[in-house]
C-alpha cells in the first residue's frame, strides 16, 4: 500500500500499476538513497545509475517499442512519483532522456532515425538531452535564436543554449533550431560533432545532482540526414515537454510525500514544553494541510493520466496538474522545514533538499506563471502572453 492514501487510492491502480510503482520504489530504496547525500553534497550524479534506470525500463516507459516499457501513463507518473521521492534530480535525468530525448525522435524522427538513435537511449548505454532553452528565451521558445543554415548534404548550426540537462555530456542532442525559412525544426548532433562545446553549469544551490549544461554551437557541422523530418513548426518541441510535464506532475507528489512523512515522524518524536510537538494544535494544522493537499494532487495527477490513456486530454489540464501540484509540493517542503526547526536546514533529513529541487522545479518546464496564462488562455479565450 502507498504510505499516503487518504482517498484509498490505491484501489483506483490496477495490479500492473502496483507492481510498476514496487519496482521503482525498491529501485530508490536499493540503489539510489545511499548515493543522495554525498552527491547532493559534491554537486554531482551518480553516473552509473544512468544504464541502471535503463536496465529498469524508467526511461518513455509508457512507449511500447524500442525496448521501452509500454506501461500506462498512471504506471509511468508513479515511476517519477518515486524517482522523485529519491531526488527530484534522479527523476529530471529520466525526464530528459525518456519524455524529451527519446520522445522527441520517436515522435518525430525517421525509422532509420529510430534505429540508430533509440536502442541506445532506451537502455541508457548513450545518454540524451533537450536543447530548447537559449540564455534569451525561456518562457518564450519562439524567439529562439539558434538558426541551423542548410549547406548541401549538411546543416549548420550557430546559436546557445543553457539550462540543458546533460548537454555537456549527451551522446545524442536533439536541439531546436530554425532552419532557412525560419522555421522551427529539430536536429541531432552526436558526440563530438566539430563546432560543439559545453560547460555545465556550476554553482548551484538547487538540483545540485542533476547535471546542467551552456552549450554552444559555433559553426557545427551536422549531416542533412540528422535533421528529424516530422518535427515541423514549435509545436513539436513543446508537445515532448507535455509528457515531461506529466512526470513532473506525478513526480513532485514523492518529493511531497517523503517531507511529510519525515515531519510527521519528527512531530510525533520531539518534544518541547513536556510533550511531542505533534500534540500542538499549529503542527497538526500544517500535517493535515500536507495530507490535504497531497491527496489533492494525487486526484489531480490520477485523473490527468486516465485522461491520457482514453485520449482525451488537453495541454491546459496538463499546464494545471504541473501548476497545482509542484506549488503544493513547495509548500508541503517548506512547511515539513517549519516543523523540523533547525534541524530542517541540514541533510540529515531530505527536507531542505526538496525544498531546494523544487525551486527549480517550479520554474522549469513553464513556470508557475506561464502555466497560469496557458490556463487563463484556455477558459478565457483571450492571450494574455506578452500583455
Amino acid at each position: 500500500m502507498d504510505s499516503l492514501d487518504y482517498y484509498k487510492i490505491e484501489e483506483l491502480l490496477s495490479d500492473e500499476e502496483r507492481a510498476t510503482r514496487g519496482r521503482a520504489r525498491q529501485f530508490v530504496e536499493n540503489e539510489v538513497l545511499a548515493e543522495v547525500v554525498p552527491c547532493h553534497r559534491a554537486g554531482k550524479f551518480p553516473d552509473h545509475l544512468i544504464p541502471r534506470m535503463g536496465a529498469m525500463r524508467f526511461y518513455a516507459p509508457y512507449l511500447k517499442d524500442h525496448g521501452c516499457a509500454g506501461v500506462s501513463y498512471t504506471g509511468y507518473g508513479l515511476i517519477m512519483q518515486e524517482l522523485e521521492r529519491g531526488d527530484s534530480g534522479v527523476r529530471s535525468l529520466a525526464s530528459v532522456q525518456g519524455a524529451l530525448a527519446i520522445q522527441a525522435i520517436h515522435s518525430f524522427g525517421s525509422p532509420e532515425q529510430h534505429a540508430r538513435w533509440l536502442p541506445g537511449l532506451v537502455s541508457g548505454e548513450r545518454v540524451g538531452c533537450f536543447a530548447l532553452t537559449e540564455h534569451g528565451h525561456g518562457s518564450d521558445p519562439g524567439g529562439m535564436e539558434t538558426y541551423a543554415k542548410r549547406d548541401g548534404d549538411s546543416y549548420i548550426l550557430n546559436g546557445s543554449k543553457c539550462w540543458i540537462g546533460n548537454a555537456s555530456i549527451a551522446d545524442v542532442k536533439v536541439v531546436w533550431a530554425k532552419d532557412d525559412d525560419g522555421r522551427v525544426g529539430g536536429f541531432v548532433v552526436e558526440k563530438d560533432a566539430p563546432g560543439f562545446r559545453g560547460r555545465d553549469i556550476e554553482g548551484k544551490y538547487s538540483l545540485r545532482m542533476s547535471r546542467t549544461s551552456e552549450c554552444w554551437f559555433e559553426n557545427c557541422r551536422i549531416p542533412a540526414e540528422n535533421r528529424l523530418p516530422n518535427a515541423a513548426g514549435l509545436r513539436a518541441p513543446l508537445s515532448c515537454l507535455s509528457y515531461a510535464r506529466v512526470g513532473i506532475a506525478w513526480g513532485v507528489i514523492g518529493a511531497a510525500t517523503d517531507c511529510y512523512e519525515t515531519a510527521l515522524a519528527y512531530a510525533k518524536t520531539r518534544e518541547q514544553f513536556g510533550r511531542p510537538i505533534g500534540s500542538f494544535q499549529l503542527v497538526q494544522q500544517k500535517l493535515v494541510w500536507m495530507v490535504q493537499e497531497i491527496t489533492k494532487a494525487q486526484l489531480l495527477a490520477l485523473r490527468l493520466t486516465r485522461l491520457m490513456e482514453a485520449g482525451k486530454s488537453r495541454p491546459a489540464q496538463i499546464s494545471m496538474a504541473k501548476r497545482n501540484n509542484v506549488w503544493m509540493a513547495l509548500q508541503c517542503a517548506r512547511k515539513a522545514r517549519d516543523i523540523l526547526g533547525a534541524a530542517g536546514i541540514t541533510d540529515q533529513y531530505p527536507v531542505i533538499r526538496h525544498v531546494m529541487n523544487l525551486e527549480s522545479v517550479y520554474t522549469y518546464e513553464g513556470t508557475h506563471d506561464i502555466h497560469t496564462l496557458a490556463i487563463g488562455r484556455d477558459i478565457t479565450g483571450l492571450d494574455a502572453f506578452g500583455g
